[in-house]
């Protein structure tokens, strides 16, 4: 039987399928305030389906220096890290290798980033079919879906300094 490694595949950003990036903010318990939280999934709709962007992602964050599973990583203790967060007019912007993303948050999650000045990003391998583009996402579905173990565990998790074009 033949297997093939993931360390010798390239990427092909076609095989994330449609990529998603959520936000909100809920209370830090360690000092009670709220903390703004980024997350980016793949719908799994892609050519190859779940698995292949379960596979592309895993190599993304491996490549990016994410480690799935890992430690939360820091930005701001890590400058050659290649993740970066935007936040201007309204709008979180994403950039990492090979994608950028952005997402509209809510005002809370706004008045946080700035307040804190970073947000807390989590990338999870675990594809999410149900969640469909365009459509609100349910407020218990999202965390549940967060919450799971299987989301948190496959999941590369960083703290990322939230940026501006004003400094």
């Amino acid at each position: 039987m033949t297997s093939t490694s993931s360390e010798n595949r390239t990427f092909r950003a076609a095989d994330l399928g449609t990529l998603t990036v959520v936000a909100w903010s809920g209370e830090n318990p360690d000092d009670e305030q709220d903390m703004p939280f980024l997350l980016a999934y793949s719908l799994g709709d892609g050519e190859g389906g779940p698995q292949a962007a379960t596979e592309a992602i895993e190599l993304l964050l491996r490549n990016t220096g994410l480690p799935v599973g890992g430690p939360v990583v820091e930005s701001s203790r890590n400058p050659g890290l290649p993740v970066t967060l935007l936040v201007e007019a309204g709008q979180a912007v994403l950039n990492m290798p090979y994608l950028n993303a952005k997402c509209t948050p809510p005002p809370e999650w706004l008045a946080a980033a700035g307040e804190r000045g970073q947000a807390y990003f989590m990338f999870t391998t675990r594809p999410w079919p149900e969640a469909k583009p365009g459509v609100p996402l349910d407020e218990e579905a999202l965390a549940a879906f967060v919450g799971a173990d299987e989301t948190l565990t496959n999941a590369a998790h960083c703290m990322l300094t939230a940026k501006s074009l004003r400094g």
